[in-house]
């Protein structure tokens, strides 16, 4: 098991797994269509466009990695998502988006530079 590092001490929590999990682009769609409601699998189906086996490995995928919840419900398998192990990673995650952060506004200094001095080039 992997760890991420955080303030100090080691959160057990499986990144490798997380991260290979959400590398695939259609587990990462059926997470953004799970973050607006929860939803059957017949209607990922139809709104993925996948064949229905398909779509059920990658969220037995995704439950094994406990990214979603499944309620049982007669036949129908109803899909939700588990936003904690998704915290895990943002926190482990903020320190980069600090830093993309800090690079974009020191750009936006520059080019805002760029432009006053373009404009009083322009005035003389």
């Amino acid at each position: 098991m992997t760890g991420i590092f955080l303030s100090g001490h080691i959160r057990c929590v499986p990144t490798r797994d997380v991260f290979s999990v959400i590398a695939d682009p259609t587990r990462r769609q059926i997470l953004d269509l799970l973050c607006q409601r929860e939803m059957a699998v017949s209607e990922l189906v139809e709104t993925l466009g996948l064949a229905q086996p398909n779509v059920s490995k990658h969220l037995r995928t995704l439950g094994d990695a406990d990214l979603v919840h499944v309620r049982i419900d007669g036949p129908r398998r109803h899909y939700r998502l588990h936003p904690e192990r998704l915290r895990d990673l943002d926190e482990w995650l903020m320190p980069y988006r600090r830093m993309w952060a800090g690079r974009l506004d020191a750009l936006e200094r520059h080019l805002d530079q760029l432009d006053d001095e373009l404009d009083n080039h322009l005035e003389d």
